[in-house]
């Protein structure tokens, strides 16, 4: 039987000096800490920190998104090269894995990702994955790399999904952390709005990421790396916030289509269609009531409710121009049954 897959991401606060440099303690504690668990997964760390680690070889450095890029280009091989010097003396290599979104959209793009990350795992290398964030057009934002992470555990079927952060969990109003979550719903009202002084994203980011990976069946913790061995503690459930996993029958490619891969639009639909997806019907032209985007058929989608949940991903079977113009035309398919996948 295949060991479980973990996939691990630490935020550039929870890596960095206050400087953006990377915290060479910190990343010496997660190759020793990763080291221990290596014979019982296969793991791979999500790393944000590139831009902080350049940052300092860009003359005049201000953050203007092409210094940024420019920073995470010179940053990226030096972060790695720091994984790669301390995990060595466990006799462990790693691999450098640059994702852009558009490997997530395309399943055969996927797929091909998926078979390297396989063929590093059976010669017992770690993956070190960050955004191709030299050509990313999209602010250097994969969701400060919660939504990078969240779609490789979801796509590979993980068993356990770990969110590192400076505060080590999830704090209530108290500013406790708490250890067990039930319903994500129930503790978004906990978040602040401030994000950490150098991530992108923040405890909202990561709790939306959540919610999804547990819907998949994946269990999800937060922690932090302050305390003796906390990352494996956090993994056996005695630190760090643990949010527990749902149930869920899907296929691999469902799972695929289910983590959103790269949304291209929006349907909303009416209470009817609604109900007819629930009984896991094909979504009909006659049920939607506004188009949000402009996508090609085959391309995903999210769909709402009219009262602006969102209750399915699917893959469109028209494009969004032809769904518009047949918004009342009978029996016009927009998404098969089989490519729709219910949140």
């Amino acid at each position: 039987m295949s060991k479980p897959i973990l996939v691990i991401k630490f935020g550039t606060a929870s890596i960095t000096l206050p400087s953006g440099e990377p915290d060479v303690r910190i990343i010496s504690e997660i190759a020793r800490q990763v080291s221990e668990i290596h014979s019982q997964y296969r793991i791979i760390i999500v790393s944000s920190g590139a831009v902080g680690a350049g940052k300092a070889y860009i003359n005049d450095y201000k953050g203007t998104m092409t210094q940024r890029k420019a920073a995470a280009s010179v940053g990226n091989p030096l972060l790695v090269g720091l994984y790669a010097s301390y995990f060595a003396p466990n006799k462990i290599y790693i691999a450098q894995s640059l994702c852009e979104r558009q490997h997530f959209a395309n399943r055969n793009k996927f797929l091909q990702l998926k078979e390297t990350f396989e063929e590093l795992w059976s010669n017992g290398i770690i993956p070190i994955v960050n955004e191709n964030d030299v050509v990313s057009d999209r602010e250097l934002k994969f969701s400060d790399n919660d939504e990078l992470a969240t779609l490789l555990a979801v796509g590979f079927g993980a068993e356990s999904l770990m969110f590192c952060t400076s505060v080590g969990g999830l704090l209530d109003e108290e500013g406790k952390i708490l250890r067990n979550v039930s319903n994500v719903n129930e503790v978004f009202k906990f978040v602040r709005t401030d994000k950490s002084f150098l991530g992108l994203g923040g405890m909202a980011s990561k709790l939306t990421f959540a919610k999804l990976a547990s819907r998949m069946a994946i269990r999800v913790v937060i922690f932090g790396m302050n305390q003796q061995n906390e990352l494996l503690n956090a993994l056996n459930g005695e630190a760090g916030t643990l949010i527990t996993p749902g149930k869920s029958t899907l296929s691999a490619r469902n799972r695929w289509l289910g983590s959103g891969g790269l949304v291209s639009g929006t349907l909303r639909v009416d209470e009817g269609a609604s109900k007819a997806l629930l009984k896991r019907k094909s979504l009909l032209a006659v049920g939607v009531t506004e188009v949000t985007g402009d996508f090609e058929a085959g391309e995903i989608i999210e769909i709402y409710s009219s009262e602006d949940e969102m209750i399915a991903v699917a893959r469109a079977r028209e494009t969004s121009s032809a769904i518009r113009s047949n918004l009342k035309t009978v029996n016009f398919e927009v998404a098969h049954a089989n490519d729709i996948v219910l949140l």
